[in-house]
């Protein structure tokens, strides 16, 4: 299956870059795979937020068909690791959208925010709004950190500044996401379930992991890890590589201390691909970028002559790998160095992209690997939605979701990231309700 061509085209049109500001400090790297380790073991992770947690509705605003609470908790994350969340970020807000007749229960999907999804108009409007006419079910929005009202005054837009920030936000929302559903349980609410897409996706499937009974939960456009997102989807390409790679280079922490510290080592893992030291293609493989070329160019000796016009015209082939356009034009100009100084690059350490690519995937799998959490209670109330072409979110070369969480159920509509996200909200929102339909068959009496 190849990629979509509008995911790429989208893509295209977003011009920021991320995590300019680099890695993120050293410091700040290893406090966060510490508290991973903690985060990530669901009975330690569930003495670390009492159940009383205070929880403050603010204001209430009544419509036709609901009532609208904003309302927001101290992050937990700031008393349990100081000063790692901006002070822009500390303070948790969230809308709860709450139907003024319930149809069956009491029943509330908390969602989580895509990239890009500041605030909470889109998730209301597209998702819990209908949600309450449609089966109603409440919903409750949390905002992530960096976004919205949470975002810190440095960033640009949506664009995290430091890799080091996605896994901050990540241990926020896990922390938070259990403190609302213990205070949704407090309530009387019940079932109670989980939600996501993309970014969203990957943060409830987390948050889940840490929560000790059976719960619905609805992954949509996420996989069970976000380290192929930035190494080899199209997001890619909007990485700051060069930054990366300068801090990479300058500072040997990253080298010779962090990456000592990185646990996960899976069939996926770029601890199994450490050969490439010696062979630097090797890591191409590990990456799932390495290609017969000889299909969709001519190879000479010294290797592949192609123009950029040309990329486009045979994507669909190397697409089904995981290849993106970044990395085959990359690796165009790379052959074509390659062969001024084939003879001394035998002799010398790999090329430093190919060296920050491998470490960006061992700190992307370290907190965000599904496998590097425990597994969720109840694997068969898991539907995940995925789309066949998503050129964001490849699958290719890490482990599925089917393996990691055993009795998951997988759903695959036609077509890409973007196609997926802007038209089959409604396929979304069918896999949430037959997830709780699951649930209450299967726990009628777990209150």
């Amino acid at each position: 299956m190849g990629v979509s061509r509008l995911d790429i085209f989208y893509r295209r049109l977003l011009l920021t870059k991320l995590f300019i500001g680099g890695w993120g400090k050293p410091e700040d790297l290893k406090r966060i795979f510490e508290f991973r380790k903690i985060i990530g073991d669901r009975e330690k992770c569930n003495l670390l937020v009492p159940d009383d947690y205070p929880v403050y509705i603010t204001k209430t605003e009544e419509h036709t068909d609901c009532h609208i609470h904003d309302g927001f908790l101290i992050s937990p994350l700031e008393h349990l690791v100081p000063g790692i969340l901006p002070s822009e970020s500390v303070k948790a807000r969230f809308q709860f959208i709450v139907p003024k007749r319930w149809k069956k229960n009491r029943p509330v999907c908390i969602q989580l925010a895509g990239t890009g999804d500041h605030f909470f108009w889109r998730r209301r409007t597209l998702m819990a709004r209908p949600m309450i006419k449609e089966a109603g079910m409440a919903s409750l929005l949390l905002e992530n950190p960096y976004y919205g009202y949470r975002k810190p005054k440095d960033q640009r837009r949506s664009c995290l500044k430091n890799v080091s920030d996605l896994f901050v936000m990540g241990g926020a929302l896990i922390l938070e996401s259990t403190v609302l559903l213990r205070w949704l349980q407090r309530e009387g609410y019940w079932p109670l379930g989980m939600t996501g897409i993309s970014m969203g996706g990957y943060m409830a499937s987390l948050a889940v992991t840490n929560w000790p009974k059976p719960i619905p939960l609805v992954p949509c456009l996420s996989w069970s890890t976000a380290s192929s997102v930035f190494t080899t989807g199209v997001l890619s390409r909007a990485v700051n590589w060069t930054e990366l790679e300068k801090q990479y280079a300058v500072n040997s922490v990253y080298e010779e201390e962090i990456i000592n510290l990185l646990e996960y080592c899976g069939a996926d893992s770029f601890k199994m691909g450490q050969d490439f030291m010696k062979d630097p293609g090797s890591l191409e493989g590990l990456l799932g970028l390495s290609e017969d070329r000889t299909s969709v160019g001519q190879r000479t000796g010294r290797g592949l002559l192609i123009g950029e016009d040309q990329v486009d015209q045979f994507l669909s082939t190397v697409g089904s790998s995981g290849t993106t356009v970044d990395s085959v034009q990359k690796g165009i100009h790379a052959n074509s160095l390659q062969g001024k100084k084939a003879e001394s690059d035998k002799c010398c350490r790999p090329s430093l992209h190919r060296e920050s690519i491998s470490f960006m995937k061992g700190v992307m799998d370290e907190c965000t690997h599904m496998a590097n959490f425990s597994v969720p209670v109840d694997t068969s109330l898991i539907i995940v939605v995925q789309a066949k072409e998503d050129a964001y979110i490849p699958r290719t070369g890490v482990l599925s979701l089917q393996e990691i969480w055993p009795g998951c159920e997988v759903r695959y509509l036609n077509g890409g990231h973007i196609s997926a996200y802007l038209f089959k909200q409604n396929v979304f929102r069918q896999a949430i309700y037959d997830a709780f339909n699951r649930f209450c068959m299967k726990y009628p009496n777990l209150h």
